[in-house]
């Protein structure tokens, strides 16, 4: 049942049971400033995808991510891992680089605090500080005797739990995560790493900034059923009367058939097949009509705006023709759907609704709002 900010309907969780009456999300969790849960409870607590370790070939290369208000240096270090660290000096809290985005990635010996030259080397530890820090010749109170200097071992920078599916990092900001990354993404590992995805480059960024909370979209992007209304253009070339639609735990994969006939060189997997695979908060999207996919990083700004990060891979980075329509395709589903995510989230700012009714075939979008629900409940 649809209940309304009328003063009279109690407004309860999301019932585990998709039949019950209650079973979306409250309206609440979407709009309300005050619920400020997101950034800490699910992309503080989940794993998020930082970026293609395709992008950092070498010792010392790196680059910068943010997820919410947190900034990351992901870089590869001397024994050819690829680490992630909080980007804060252990002196007074500085940012120790300038952005630097894995399009167009740097290239560091060390990671050199500019403010007052704390350096650490490429596996976050203390390396050295100025030599202020040893003497007190500055401190007309003190001798050099009663400093005992900086503590390498506990000055170093603060490391970012990182695991990878093949050539996607993924960063997850807990002391202690509950559940791996293969626990968390199950049957999708094995599926992303059969895939030849290492041997494609980064070939093209799209940053997109969007008038909705991010559990809005992401909610949209967990079900199929208004792609004839809102991707008309495109649906007339696929063929979803023989798609497939497989849920787990923590991500969903869409499978369909493109109907367009093209060599088997220029597809990333089997003949006429597609994937849509959504891993809470960052998809992975491959066509069966060209041989590259795209990323997308879905990042919270605030409770009413949110950035999406497409980022696409090719085996050449000079794109064919067959590669830019790829892309062209892509960005059009993407507008088509901004329009239709924003139309929603205003009709949600004012108030009217308090929680939603789902329908019995929405059983993803539900689990979706499940595990918000079990998040902000952790």
């Amino acid at each position: 049942m649809t209940r309304w900010n009328n003063g009279t309907d109690r407004v309860p969780t999301v019932s585990p049971d998709i039949t019950d009456e209650t079973n979306a999300l409250p309206a609440r969790y979407l709009t309300d400033p005050d619920v400020k849960m997101e950034k800490e409870k699910i992309f503080s607590r989940y794993w998020v995808y930082a970026g293609h370790a395709n992008c950092v070939p070498d010792p010392g290369d790196y680059f910068t991510r943010a997820v919410g208000d947190k900034q990351v240096i992901v870089a590869r270090d001397e024994d050819g891992a690829v680490r992630a660290f909080y980007d804060v000096c252990a002196h007074r809290g500085s940012r120790m680089v300038d952005d630097t985005p894995v399009t167009d990635p740097g290239n560091m010996g060390r990671i050199r605090c500019p403010s007052h030259l704390w350096t650490c080397n490429l596996n976050g530890d203390l390396q050295s500080t100025p030599r202020s820090f040893e003497e007190t010749n500055l401190n007309p109170n003190l001798d050099d005797s009663s400093v005992s200097g900086v503590d390498p071992d506990e000055n170093g920078l603060m490391e970012v739990t990182t695991d990878t599916i093949g050539p996607l990092t993924f960063l997850n900001f807990a002391d202690d995560p509950p559940l791996s990354l293969a626990e968390r993404a199950g049957t999708l590992q094995s599926r992303l790493e059969s895939l030849p995805s290492a041997e494609y480059e980064h070939a093209r960024r799209y940053v997109s900034e969007v008038e909705c909370n991010s559990k809005t979209f992401g909610g949209n992007y967990s079900k199929c059923d208004h792609f004839e209304a809102a991707h008309r253009e495109w649906i007339t070339g696929i063929q979803l009367d023989e798609s497939e639609l497989e849920v787990n735990d923590y991500h969903r994969v869409l499978h369909y058939t493109d109907e367009a006939d093209v060599e088997d060189e220029l597809r990333i997997h089997d003949e006429h097949e597609a994937q849509f695979q959504y891993f809470w908060h960052s998809t992975l999207n491959t066509y069966g009509t060209a041989d590259g996919y795209g990323t997308y990083i879905i990042d919270p700004i605030d409770e009413s705006r949110f950035q999406l990060i497409a980022d696409y891979h090719f085996a050449d980075p000079d794109l064919s023709e067959t590669d830019a329509e790829f892309i062209r395709t892509s960005r059009r589903l993407q507008e088509e759907e901004f329009e239709l995510v924003e139309r929603q989230y205003e009709a949600l700012r004012s108030g009217a609704l308090a929680q939603g009714q789902l329908g019995s075939n929405e059983h993803i979008l539900h689990r979706f709002h499940r595990l918000a629900q079990e998040a902000y409940n952790a």
